[in-house]
């Protein structure tokens, strides 16, 4: 248990600038306080005490403003920084020495039984305001940018971006866009879901015709 306890502490001062020592950590920091008692948690959960579990979650989360599942599983070294806004869902899985950043919400979609939460690899980081949403694996050393929303895998060293998130770089190395952009224009950008909806509008006038040619027949 203590050695846990150091290591939630190490993996603060290590990737934390601001940590100034290891009381103000103890003390002070939320991020700590919700995985520290998640950690508690998750043993009343493990051990069949479900209630004392969730209740110990909860009260954390009115302390901290970060709702941790207690049925998740998660590793060593786990960083929250800042972490308001944080969610991590019952079947979520989190590896060793990962971070995440306030407003980050490890969900499901709503369509699937089981496992319907992420799982993230170790060394993973995920931006301010990332949405990872389903039964599927963020890989090793991966980078979720702020405000991408991923709703697919994500391989073992790659950085996603976007709404819905694309894979931009792998290692290091960039992926080529197989539509790459020829113009500079930063405002008069496709809308992706405008597009959408003007696909299906042909789509059902298109439908609406053939049923009206049947109709005729």
């Amino acid at each position: 248990m203590f050695n846990r306890l150091k290591e939630d502490i190490d993996a603060v001062m290590d990737r934390d600038p601001a940590a100034r020592s290891r009381l103000e950590v103890y003390f002070l920091y939320s991020g700590f306080k919700a995985v520290r008692a998640y950690r508690r948690a998750n043993w009343f959960q493990r051990h069949g005490m479900k209630f004392i579990a969730r209740a110990i979650s909860q009260h954390s989360r009115r302390k901290t403003g970060i709702e941790i599942h207690p049925g998740a599983t998660i590793g060593r070294g786990l960083f929250i920084d800042h972490g308001m806004g944080v969610v991590i869902g019952e079947t979520t899985e989190i590896g060793d020495n990962c971070t995440i950043y306030q407003n980050v919400t490890l969900g499901g979609t709503g369509k699937d039984q089981g496992k319907r939460h992420p799982t993230l690899g170790n060394n993973v980081l995920i931006g301010a305001g990332a949405k990872v949403l389903g039964p599927f694996t963020v890989g090793d050393n991966a980078r979720v940018a702020a405000g991408a929303v991923v709703l697919d895998a994500v391989p073992e060293g790659a950085t996603a971006v976007g709404v819905p998130a694309r894979v931009v770089r792998i290692n290091g190395e960039r992926v080529p866009d197989p539509k790459p952009s020829k113009t500079l224009d930063q405002i008069h950008v496709a809308d992706p879901v405008s597009m959408e909806l003007c696909r299906l509008r042909g789509e059902l006038e298109r439908l609406e015709k053939k049923v009206n040619e049947l109709k005729g027949q």
